[in-house]
């Protein structure tokens, strides 16, 4: 027997299910997005954790790593759960030359010069000395593994301060913010090492990325200063002269390997001469 009641039930639930997997495919889009998204812009958090990292001896390094890279992961859940409070940062305190200037805008202007300081610094000693001398070529103090640490999560407070700002952009839920979080920090964590062993062991691509990072220096005191600029444009540029570096380095490697041929010829020739 026909009974409309029933046809109805069916569309209801048909209905509710549809909207369930509209619901599920919605947080998986933005799940994945916001992942790949917080793991390109932590980049310049594995670097800075790497270069630090670098100053230590061997053995403490992945202690330091490990320790740098999750108190960042820690840092931006804490931030995250104190979504309020955050967002608190964006309100205008002062009001310089008809800019309203907020805490956040503070935060982010010193921590940028703070970054452009460190990073110019370190370019210094890698230009001028020998990247073991200190001013006047005088050998430089060893460093603490708690100084290390400490510089650490001084930045790691500014890169998860704006990396917080941009996920709540991103997404609603504070569910998916925060495994978004914890995949993007996974995902850096295991490419840190590999990274910094990298730039520990070629001169040059120090040099870039410690140009890097006084970009995003610059990038952060503008972005307080009320400017947006997109941080694509310092990723472009920062890809296509670690792409130039490659191909350096690569020709470096072939005269090379040309060089010890031509020599390992000239002595054989040497002792057939004999």
């Amino acid at each position: 027997m026909f009974c409309p009641g029933m046809v109805l039930g069916g569309h209801v639930a048909f209905a509710r299910r549809r909207k369930i997997m509209d619901g599920v495919l919605s947080a998986l889009v933005s799940l994945a997005t916001l992942t790949f998204l917080e793991s390109v812009l932590g980049f310049d958090n594995v670097l800075m954790v790497g270069l630090n990292v670098n100053k230590l001896p061997p053995r403490e390094r992945p202690r330091a790593r490990t320790i740098g890279m999750t108190g960042a992961m820690v840092m931006r859940i804490a931030l995250l759960c104190s979504l309020n409070w955050v967002m608190g940062l964006t309100s205008p305190i002062i009001v310089v030359l008809a800019h309203p200037v907020s805490w956040r805008d503070l935060i982010l202007i010193v921590g940028g010069a703070f970054l452009v300081w460190k990073a110019t610094h370190e370019i210094y000693g890698e230009v001028e000395g020998d990247g073991h001398h200190g001013h006047g070529g005088q050998p430089e103090r060893p460093v603490s593994f708690r100084r290390v640490i400490g510089e650490i999560m001084v930045l790691d407070i500014i890169f998860s301060l704006d990396s917080v700002i941009t996920a709540v952009g991103m997404a609603q839920n504070l569910a998916i913010m925060i495994t978004a979080v914890v995949l993007s920090m996974a995902i850096m964590m295991k490419f840190a090492a590999a990274i910094g062993d990298f730039i520990s062991r070629h001169a040059s691509f120090k040099v870039l990325a410690l140009t890097f990072l006084v970009l995003i220096g610059v990038f952060l005191v503008i972005e307080g200063a009320g400017q947006h600029v997109s941080k694509g444009y310092i990723y472009i540029a920062m890809v296509f002269a670690f792409a130039v570096e490659l191909l350096h380095m690569r020709r470096r490697s072939k005269a090379a390997q040309r060089a010890a041929a031509t020599r390992a010829a000239q002595a054989e020739s040497g002792r057939e001469v004999a």
